[in-house]
């Protein structure tokens, strides 16, 4: 009862509090000073440069915006904190530089609101740099207030849902976003030093295809065809392989109609990137390099802490085949497991359940799954996958059982899928014809037959390595968030209604 009483008296002083801000904006605008009217604010600085060129900028007139954050009322002079892109400023009004009415309609601001003011760059007696203001104006009135005059913003799915002022009152949640864009300008600059060109392919298409994942369905009225939003970019960028193109990547959001936790989104942003006349190898090599590269120019450093673990990008990537590592944490020699029947007896002696549709190398993977992924704790490549799982992946010549692919797990979340292509236009027709009876079984992430790219293989296509790096994983490491919600600006979420 009495929590029930607090938040009715929180609910009537903000119903107060909010009235008070709206009854300010009629008054501005019966003055004729609506702060809604002024179209722009000419900057001249902001406060990272002010702080970083104080020595040459002191005594200079400068001109600068942004929200207050703060307020400290002395009689004739006062203190304010404003928040730009860059960080926080303190101004200094004073009643004589400003004028009497001035400062009045001045201390009338509210928490929130953004202004724009123009002064001199000076130190305060107590060192602080700050500008003295000469002039100011109101850009924008804020007829919401922070929420930190309440509760604070700690409320995750309210953070989630309002990342605006998530990003207004904390400053942590703005330098992940920051170093989410460095770590994709850094992929990019890689890449492109390594000579591979940037290109788009589209988001819609007719064929289900280049993952095993289930996909969004919408509908092209034009044209009276279900489309598919891309579960991967796999399928167009090996096409343009066919073509010519040596080395290609693609930075973009992908779509798929699956589960949400904290390392799944419906939708998400990968890198795929493909390179003729290499392999699986080559694929490692490039993969480590960027990791390496990328989390050296992010953080200064290759040693990182993720979680409870610490990681270190700098050593060499372990590398392994699923079989070994499967022997070592769960014990089963997948080398003396021969046939179906020895798979499925393994399979009930490790309470792994298998339906109908799954096939001897489907319970290799699903072993690895269940002794070995939450094992990976440091940059380890899992190579040597079972065809089944792998369809668009070169067979391995000495074993075809497997096939020449990797996936790169760190903290025990995959971080990396990549394959020596397969580039056989009559073996990849069987493995979407297998995919095909997947589909008829009623697994509806399996591939569909796609005539075309068949078609651009039957051109031929060269040997070629590929590999998929989920960019919001990368983030997550990079800037220690263990939830992706916290590196997407605006993650899914269902609606309150």
């Amino acid at each position: 009862m009495e929590e029930n009483k607090i938040v009715q008296e929180e609910q009537v002083e903000l119903s107060e509090l909010l009235q008070i801000r709206r009854d300010k904006l009629t008054n501005l605008r019966n003055e004729g000073l609506d702060p809604f009217v002024q179209t722009k604010f000419e900057r001249t600085a902001n406060s990272q440069k002010i702080f970083d060129n104080f020595e040459t900028l002191e005594n200079q007139t400068v001109s600068v915006a942004g929200r207050i954050m703060s307020k400290r009322e002395m009689g004739k002079a006062s203190f304010v904190h404003i928040q730009d892109q860059e960080g926080r400023l303190q101004l200094y009004f004073k009643i004589d530089d400003i004028g009497e009415a001035a400062y009045d309609r001045f201390k009338k601001l509210d928490i929130g609101d953004i202004i724009g003011v123009t002064g001199f760059v000076f130190r305060t007696r107590r060192g602080e740099i700050s500008v003295h203001v000469q002039e100011y104006t109101l850009l924008s009135k804020s007829l919401l207030p922070l929420p930190e005059k309440y509760h604070g913003l700690q409320d995750t799915d309210l953070r989630y849902r309002q990342r605006y002022v998530d990003l207004i009152v904390n400053p942590e949640v703005r330098d992940t976003f920051f170093k989410r864009s460095k770590i994709i300008k850094g992929v990019r600059k890689y890449l492109d030093n390594l000579g591979y060109l940037e290109v788009e392919t589209p988001v819609l298409n007719t064929v289900q295809g280049g993952a095993t994942a289930r996909p969004f369905v919408t509908h092209h009225n034009t044209l009276d065809l279900d489309m598919y939003l891309r579960i991967a970019t796999e399928l167009p960028l090996k096409r343009l392989i066919v073509g010519g193109f040596d080395k290609v990547y693609e930075i973009g959001r992908l779509f798929r109609n699956e589960g949400m936790d904290t390392r799944h989104n419906p939708e998400f942003t990968t890198i795929e990137f493909y390179e003729a006349y290499t392999d699986m190898n080559g694929m490692m090599d490039i993969t480590e390099g960027l990791i390496r590269t990328v989390c050296e120019e992010v953080n200064g450093t290759a040693a990182i802490t993720y979680g409870d673990y610490d990681i270190d990008f700098g050593k060499p990537f372990a590398r392994m085949t699923m079989a070994e590592v499967v022997k070592k944490y769960s014990g089963v020699d997948w080398d003396e497991v021969k046939t179906m029947e020895d798979a499925l007896k393994v399979a009930a002696e490790h309470h792994i359940k298998v339906e109908k549709k799954h096939k001897k190398g489907d319970i290799l993977s699903m072993l690895f799954e269940e002794y070995c992924e939450d094992k990976l704790i440091q940059p380890t490549f899992i190579t040597m996958h079972p065809v089944e799982i792998s369809p668009l992946a070169k067979k391995d010549p000495e074993n075809p059982e497997l096939t020449q692919r990797f996936e790169l797990f760190v903290a025990g979340s995959e971080l990396a899928n990549a394959f020596s292509e397969l580039n056989d236009p009559i073996d990849q027709r069987q493995r979407f014809e297998a995919q095909m009876k997947l589909r008829e079984l009623g697994d509806m992430e399996a591939s569909q037959m796609d005539e075309d790219y068949l078609t651009a293989m039957e051109y031929g296509m060269p040997p070629t390595g590929g590999c998929g790096i989920g960019i919001d994983r990368l983030v997550m490491f990079l800037t220690n968030n263990t939830s992706i919600r916290d590196v997407l600006l605006f993650p899914t979420m269902k609606p309150l209604d």
